[in-house]
């Protein structure tokens, strides 16, 4: 029998990981930069990609041998954080948000200005624990970031929150160490930082295809869903979100209010202004409704100039919401690109309790009540389906009163008679 031999422990060689390190990260960066040629829309690949190609220069020129590179080794560390401030930035860029290109710079320069004192020398234990610091500070501020973006799937979000912070805290590892472990370990910390060097950039990498990968689901999406000229809703989504909400609000014993919107006399705007300032007034109208309305109201564009809105509660919370849209765009649309517009909305609205619920039947009620406001003087919520015994006709805003029998299932509340629902 062959006798049994003693290996010598396994050691990881520095310089072949720093090489490892320094080919990963280059072919990432190269990745990336194509990744970007194929989505020019989304530049923030473009971003990541010069980060990954600075980090890699600046670990090649880290581990070149003195006869071969010579540059002051503050400058060239200098470069790892302008790396990490590249990927914040690009970061911020890709959820549509400015550039900071100061504080992209900010960790490289305060490098500088740390470096000249002189209790961080090269090589020093000090000196490197402050550069794994500042490099877990960029890491957990774009951690920050993506949190802050809330569109994605919860997995991407997830993932996209969690691994940047990991990295973070490995990279707080080589101050750990410094203190804990015994002096012959002292040189321990160098083998950990390269791994995770290594680790991290492959996990950042993934974060990145992910994003991206959402970002296109998110595009698609909202081609599908949205109303390209106001940004809100389509029929057909709105309907589908509408019937959501119904279902959920009568699971829940509660109730729901669908809202009608009619821009008043909008094919004269068209007429006397043109299709141009007529697509504005539309555009204003959805900003209104959008700033008016709460972050569970459901705002969608039907057709042409009628809107419409679906809320959680009965008519007094919804008469709120219809005063300060009608009331919004009153003011808002007084004078659209500098034409002297006047722009009014009529309003119908109708509720619903019970444990089932349709916004078929809704609709029908809101669009009859619509009918009436117009029929009524224009400019006005109208609500459907009220008690015959309380029943109150309104005056109108030109004086006249609405009595007409035909109006008997409907109340007809003027302009700014909202106030008495309490708002």
């Amino acid at each position: 029998m062959v006798a049994a031999t003693h290996l010598p422990p396994l050691a990881l060689d520095i310089p072949t990981l720093s090489f490892v390190a320094v080919g990963l990260s280059g072919l990432l960066g190269v990745f990336l930069i194509f990744a970007w040629l194929q989505h020019r829309d989304a530049r923030a690949l473009a971003w990541w990609g010069a980060a990954y190609l600075i980090g890699a220069s600046s670990m090649a020129m880290w581990g070149a041998p003195a006869p071969w590179f010579k540059m002051p080794p503050e400058i060239v560390e200098a470069l790892t954080f302008v790396a990490c401030g590249v990927v914040w930035n690009g970061v911020r860029l890709f959820h549509g948000r400015p550039v900071l290109p100061l504080g992209g710079l900010a960790g490289a320069l305060g490098w500088l200005v740390l470096t000249q004192v002189p209790a961080l020398p090269v090589g020093s234990q000090t000196r490197l624990a402050v550069a794994a610091a500042i490099v877990a500070a960029y890491t957990f501020i774009v951690a920050f970031e993506l949190w802050r973006e809330r569109r994605k799937s919860f997995f991407s979000r997830t993932a996209a929150i969690f691994v940047p912070g990991l990295h973070a805290m490995i990279f707080l590892m080589p101050i750990a160490m410094q203190a804990l472990l015994p002096e012959r370990y002292a040189d321990l910390w160098l083998t950990v930082f390269t791994l995770e060097t290594m680790i991290y950039a492959v996990g950042t990498a993934f974060i990145v295809l992910l994003l991206v990968k959402d970002h296109d689901r998110q595009v698609l999406r909202n081609a599908a869903t949205t109303d390209p000229l106001t940004g809100l809703l389509n029929r057909r989504a709105f309907l589908d979100n509408a019937n959501r909400l119904c279902a959920g609000q009568g699971r829940r014993g509660g109730s729901v209010t669908l809202l009608m919107f009619d821009l008043d006399h909008f094919k004269s705007i068209n007429d006397r202004f043109g299709h141009a300032i007529g697509d504005e007034v539309l555009r204003v109208f959805a900003q209104v409704a959008r700033t008016s309305m709460r972050a569970n109201d459901i705002v969608g564009r039907l057709g042409g100039e009628e809107f419409a809105a679906i809320v959680p509660g009965g008519l007094d919370v919804a008469a709120k919401i219809g005063e300060r849209i009608r009331a919004g765009i009153e003011t808002c649309g007084a004078t659209v690109c500098a034409h002297a517009i006047g722009a009014t909305v009529s309003i119908g609205a109708a509720s619903i309790a019970g444990p089932v619920m349709e916004v078929g039947p809704l609709l029908v009620r809101a669009d009859a009540a619509l009918y009436r406001a117009k029929h009524n003087g224009r400019n006005r919520l109208c609500t459907a389906d009220v008690e015959p015994d309380v029943i109150r006709v309104e005056e109108t805003a030109s004086g006249r009163r609405a009595d007409d029998p035909g109006q008997a299932s409907a109340k007809i509340i003027p302009i700014g008679a909202a106030e008495a629902w309490g708002r």
